[in-house]
């Protein structure tokens, strides 16, 4: 069965790391393989950072002769530094039943749909702006400052929740895991799935 590719996008303070993580897990016990992709980045590697496992490290010419063979489903510079997703390693996965969830924003979301037609899509929303503020605070890194800068980036990626197929409000943590799993869950059923992995089945149910 082809995997599917699900783009999972939120605000700083949303919660979508905690609920990909967790989904992993969830999904594996109703035996769904899936993973996070891991970006390239040319940015150097951070205390604890393992190349592979959180992202892929490379030169800033491997990048950009990446980018110019078309070897990237999406990318983008953030300040000064350039990430991307793989499309060889992405599409494999695809192709070997794993669903893969891109951890990217709207204008990743826009490249994508740009080379598969057939990618999900899926936004989280917090609660309320007092809950998305608490949390940024409760970081405890940042100034006041810094956090209504992070509120006022909050609120212009929050302007593209428009753009996906499904949103999800992140307010009870279970209930929220619950609603991105029904998520993969469903596709997993449709028609064109269930008609090439259950192709005998069905020739003979009609037969």
């Amino acid at each position: 069965m082809q995997g599917s590719l699900v783009v999972v996008s939120a605000p700083s303070g949303g919660g979508k790391t905690s609920l990909t993580r967790a989904l992993l897990p969830w999904l594996a016990r109703r035996g769904i393989s899936a993973e996070i992709s891991v970006s390239y980045t040319t940015r150097a590697p951070r205390a604890g950072e393992i190349p592979g496992e959180h992202y892929h490290f490379v030169t800033p010419d491997d990048f950009a002769e990446r980018v110019d063979s078309g070897g990237f489903l999406e990318h983008a510079e953030v300040f000064g530094r350039r990430y991307g997703t793989a499309r060889d390693v992405t599409e494999a996965r695809c192709a070997a039943g794993v669903d893969v969830i891109l951890d990217i924003d709207w204008q990743g979301l826009r490249q994508v749909r740009l080379h598969r037609d057939d990618v999900a899509s899926v936004f989280i929303l917090p609660p309320s702006v007092e809950v998305l503020a608490e949390r940024l605070r409760g970081r405890g890194q940042d100034s006041e400052h810094v956090i209504a800068d992070r509120m006022a980036a909050a609120r212009a990626e929050m302007r593209h929740f428009d753009e996906y197929e499904h949103v999800i409000i992140n307010d009870d943590f279970n209930v929220a895991l619950e609603a991105l799993g029904a998520i993969f869950l469903a596709r997993r059923h449709r028609q064109r799935q269930q008609a090439g992995q259950h192709a005998e089945l069905i020739r003979r149910l009609l037969g």
